[in-house]
């Protein structure tokens, strides 16, 4: 597979503080890959560094198979997009003038505003300013400049974070098109079960160091505690270990029609990550 980003022991440091170090990973094509650590561990210096915003102290990135500076040409900006809380937009004017102007930067056709504005829902109240707007509103207008010019590489920095359900739903179902359509994506969220929906890998990124790297499937296997919870008929709940002498137990229970339900004691994400940093997410 393609490597769109390759990340070599980069290390960033302001003054006496050291943000992200040696860190390392690789992001092939196509793939959505979940960056995810507290406030303050170093996420959204990562994500400056690889949109080339700052430059990493030491280390080696390439991105499309160039150095870094290149996302800095004109041809590299059109490659990629970005959502993050510094939006570039514009209170005054409306949704559609604001992206208007994207649409003329990138010389795209009057369409592309169209498609991105039905990607977060905001097609119908495209006239409305933005000083009218909610907080949440404003991050949909936000990814949708992000995916105007449907960019190869995409940047997601707490896409869904002042969302309802309603439209975080409408947001995960636009970025999985986005990512079968072969557009690959760098998602930082607090949100541990988006990241199980969304991400092929995830990385666990705790004081600026990356402690674990794997896909979900993968994290929660190597840190399940093998064990199942039984519940039975008579309210009855049984958590019992994997294995032959336990198995009796359950085909017993089994056999006389006694079992409500089964279900494996996996981890999830959240809970790995508390367990290999000692922290919360939130």
């Amino acid at each position: 597979m393609e490597k769109i980003i390759d990340v070599h022991n980069v290390s960033k440091s302001f003054k006496d503080s050291e943000a992200i170090k040696e860190i390392s990973f690789t992001i092939e094509k196509g793939e959505t890959f979940g960056f995810l650590g507290p406030s303050g561990s170093g996420k959204t210096t990562t994500i400056k560094i690889l949109t080339s915003q700052l430059a990493p102290s030491s280390g080696n990135i390439t991105l499309f198979g160039q150095k870094i500076g290149y996302l800095r040409t004109s041809e590299g900006r059109k490659r990629f997009g970005i959502l993050t809380d510094n939006s570039g937009l514009y209170a005054r004017l409306t949704i559609e003038e604001n992206l208007t102007l994207f649409l003329e930067l990138y010389n795209l056709p009057k369409e592309a505003l169209k498609e991105a504005l039905d990607f977060v829902n905001l097609y119908g109240e495209r006239k409305k300013k933005l000083a009218d707007l909610s907080k949440g509103m404003i991050q949909r207008v936000n990814l949708a400049r992000a995916i105007l010019h449907k960019p190869e590489l995409l940047f997601l920095d707490e896409p869904t974070s002042a969302l309802d359900p309603v439209n975080t739903y409408h947001i995960h179902e636009g970025i999985r098109s986005l990512n079968a359509s072969g557009t690959t994506v760098f998602l930082t969220t607090h949100d541990m079960s988006e990241a199980d929906l969304l991400c092929n890998r995830v990385a666990f990124l705790h004081n600026g160091v990356i402690k674990e790297i794997g896909s979900p499937k993968e994290l929660k296997k190597k840190f399940a505690n093998n064990t199942i919870t039984v519940e039975l008929i008579n309210g009855q709940t049984e958590v019992i270990s994997k294995g032959a002498p336990d198995a009796q137990k359950v085909h017993d229970w089994m056999v006389r029609d006694e079992v409500e339900s089964i279900y494996s004691n996996e981890p999830t994400l959240g809970d790995i990550f508390l367990k290999v940093t000692g922290r919360d997410l939130a």
